[in-house]
């Protein structure tokens, strides 16, 4: 209880500190603002009070970032993030194992198998596929010489109009 009421002074202080450093800026801005005259202002002026804007603006945010109220806040809340992380991992990791649920774990080492398993196959059918290409040239080399006709004695039929068949 003591922890939780000192966290809260902590982010109250954080609070406020935002808060002084906001309200500073804004102040700031505004004594800018309203040291020119409503008549339309040469554009010097609007430069100048555009460059005082940016320029409180700038100092304001990197005294905020700076300060170690911040930096503690930011701190906190990683590890607080961190701790939540694992804490859901450790939740998630016990309700899969009591649902005897395989793991993440188990899960990816399978796809793992399941790739490399895939590669071996791609590998192989791809050797046998040069294979064949392989063997289909050969075989169609020798078929082509054994199907080549001989000079001379290969001979054309064709019927005529008559019923007769003339060989050429």
């Amino acid at each position: 209880m003591n922890e939780e009421n000192s966290n809260f002074e902590k982010t109250a202080e954080q609070a406020a500190a935002f808060q002084k450093i906001w309200m500073e800026s804004m102040s700031k801005l505004m004594q800018t603002a309203f040291t020119i005259t409503p008549n339309s202002p040469p554009p010097e002026v609007v430069r100048q009070i555009r460059s005082g804007i940016f320029q409180a603006l700038a100092q304001s945010w990197e005294e905020f970032m700076r300060s170690p109220q911040f930096l503690d806040g930011m701190k906190q809340w990683m590890d607080t993030a961190i701790n939540f992380r694992k804490m859901t991992n450790d939740f998630m990791a016990k309700v899969r194992n009591e649902m005897q649920a395989p793991s993440r774990d188990d899960i990816d080492s399978i796809m793992l198998s399941v790739r490399h398993m895939e590669k071996r196959l791609l590998d192989r059918v791809e050797e046998l596929s040069e294979q064949v290409t392989q063997l289909n040239h050969r075989v169609g080399g020798q078929a082509s010489r054994r199907t080549a006709p001989k000079a001379g004695a290969a001979k054309r039929r064709r019927t005529t109009g008559n019923g007769k068949v003339e060989t050429h």
